[in-house]
């Protein structure tokens, strides 16, 4: 009786737990590369980073993302989760204000982290609120930064599925063709 369930398990496991999944990543792999490969933006040879995970820029003359919630580092892919705080939680409540500072009418995500901590999209509204700042620590005319920044809005998948955002590794390269 042991051996035809031991038989089971083995087929089934390498079926379900080897086959199947390297199918899978085969099949991603040439029907989605870009995708499966991680959504790397690169330039020439060199990875800048990915278009799926955040990355922290400081300094004015950048685009900021929304807070990372990582423990060990800014957007550190490698300690990402929730921060299980709730719209009650002081703990939320005094991060946001510490962020807010002097400031207010600020979008929501430039004080929140999201999820993961790890979002690399922040709302339109957040980089339009970042155009002037920007600008002057660039010596742009500010009309040219807010172009690129309209530019840079991706719509809602398949037009109904989320929101409009601006992904602030893209925004930044694109900032950083500007003269």
């Amino acid at each position: 009786m042991l051996r035809p369930l031991l038989s089971l398990l083995l087929g089934s496991t390498l079926l379900l737990g080897v086959a199947a999944p390297l199918a899978v990543t085969a099949v991603a792999g040439r029907v989605m590369p870009e995708q499966a490969g991680g959504s790397l933006i690169r330039q020439g040879d060199r990875v800048l980073g990915s278009a799926l995970i955040g990355q922290n820029f400081e300094g004015d003359e950048w685009f900021h993302p929304r807070p990372s919630a990582t423990s060990t580092a800014p957007y550190d892919a490698s300690s990402s989760a929730a921060s299980q705080q709730g719209p009650t939680s002081e703990t939320l409540l005094n991060a946001i204000r510490e962020r807010l500072g002097d400031s207010r009418n600020v979008p929501a995500d430039a004080v929140t982290a999201s999820g993961s901590g790890l979002d690399p999209h922040i709302s339109p509204e957040n980089a339009r609120a970042q155009v002037q700042r920007v600008a002057t620590a660039r010596n742009l005319p500010a009309t040219q930064v807010a172009a690129l920044v309209e530019r840079s809005v991706e719509g809602r998948e398949l037009g109904l599925l989320g929101e409009p955002r601006v992904n602030v590794l893209r925004l930044n390269l694109a900032l950083r063709q500007l003269r």
